[in-house]
């Protein structure tokens, strides 16, 4: 509700709390002013006797509506007991009909149903068209005439107004009731609202958790790619040089161990970092590849290759990883557990995927029932389709005993 509106409703009250007052004083001021139209002293001692009869009524009105909350049986007698006495005032002094107007302000306030509130309008009109006529009782024909034209003129122009007034009053309960539909709607919103905070702050909380989650299993993934891997082949390289009695074939693989170890090393400070390859920190995805793909065979002596197809585009760093780590992850399980004697790793960019298929001869595996994980730790296939899904990538698995294995991984091109 506005302030104006508010200001009107205060107003309003006041008028429909002291107006018989006031029309009842300016009645009784003109009918002193005017004692000739009471010229007997039996009529103004029953005119002073029912302004009394007034005030008492209005008195007893005033302090019974202070718990009064809509029109009930009490405020139709009052209605009824004012009208009354209005109408006795009138007839012995035309003046009072200005009290006896009171009926037309608050009859809608005081009577229930419409036709209470007709029937209240028309018999307040009554008086009002008899002290139009010149005041009863009346002593002509003409003044029944005049009687009847100013109450069919007093009461048309009375439910034109009260239709004005029924219109405005239906539309201020229609704007009323949308008000409070919109508080209600507002209250609803705010407790969405609310309930929608609450609901992010738990799922902030559990996508923290779930970050803080991820983010072990990746640096166990990064560990065991990086240093794990290193130290295995440094193991690989060592048992070789205390398995030979050829000093150069010895030299040969100490220096590779060594190799492995200052890349080890290497890994693991980047790893501190970034947790990003070596191999890319300088070199792109290809080649970083080819020379990952060449030094695994050096190690192995097992035949591998690299082939590039497509156009060579720059990708998102994390994608870069991603394929690197999971091509160094398949060939160290080519290592383990194939027994193969030929391997082809190829990089594919296409129009809106890049994928990488390494292949081996080895002795296969049914997809059905999948190599256990291994007990030092290692993560093989599972490390690696959890690398893709990381971001957006898939894995697929084609292997058959005796027939060599196929690992695919396609994830979506994403450019830096």
């Amino acid at each position: 509700m506005t302030t104006a509106e508010s200001d009107f409703d205060r107003h309003w009250a006041t008028v429909l709390r002291r107006h018989p007052y006031w029309l009842l004083g300016t009645a009784t001021l003109l009918a002193v002013a005017k004692p000739e139209l009471t010229p007997s002293t039996g009529e103004r001692i029953a005119v002073g006797a029912l302004i009394v009869a007034a005030l008492v009524l209005q008195l007893w009105w005033s302090r019974a509506r202070r718990t009064w909350t809509g029109p009930n049986t009490a405020s139709a007698t009052y209605f009824a007991l004012r009208w009354a006495i209005s109408v006795v005032l009138t007839w012995l002094n035309p003046f009072f009909a200005f009290y006896a107007a009171t009926g037309h302000i608050d009859n809608n306030e005081l009577l229930a149903g419409r036709r209470w509130r007709k029937a209240g309008a028309f018999a307040s009109s009554l008086p009002l068209a008899a002290a139009q006529s010149g005041g009863m009782p009346f002593h002509h024909a003409y003044q029944w005439a005049l009687f009847a034209g100013l109450l069919l003129a007093n009461n048309a122009l009375l439910s034109m107004i009260a239709y004005f007034v029924e219109h405005e009053e239906d539309r201020s309960a229609a704007r009323a009731a949308t008000i409070a539909e919109l508080e209600r709607t507002n209250t609803a919103l705010q407790q969405a609202l609310d309930e929608n905070a609450a609901l992010q702050a738990q799922l902030l909380l559990k996508a923290r958790e779930a970050g803080i989650d991820e983010e072990r299993r990746r640096l166990a993934a990064e560990i065991h790619d990086t240093i794990a891997q290193g130290l295995a082949g440094i193991i690989a390289q060592l048992r070789v040089v205390s398995s030979t009695p050829d000093p150069a074939t010895a030299h040969e693989h100490v220096e590779r161990a060594a190799d492995l170890a200052r890349d080890s090393l290497g890994e693991a400070r980047r790893s501190v970092q970034n947790l990003a390859p070596v191999g890319l920190a300088h070199d792109t995805l290809p080649q970083a590849l080819r020379k990952s793909v060449a030094q695994w065979s050096g190690q192995t002596a097992v035949r591998a290759d690299f082939t590039l197809a497509g156009q060579v585009l720059e990708l998102h760093g994390e994608l870069s990883a991603t394929l690197l780590r999971i091509t160094q992850e398949a060939l160290t399980n080519v290592a383990k557990h194939a027994a193969a004697d030929r391997v082809g790793v190829t990089l594919s960019y296409m129009d809106s995927d890049v994928t990488l298929d390494v292949r081996d001869n080895g002795r296969g595996f049914d997809t059905l029932r999948p190599p256990k994980r291994t007990g030092t730790g290692g993560f093989g296939l599972e490390g690696m389709r959890s690398r893709a899904e990381r971001v957006a990538g898939s894995l697929t698995v084609e292997s058959e005993p005796g027939y060599g294995t196929a690992i695919s991984i396609r994830l979506p091109l994403v450019r830096p």
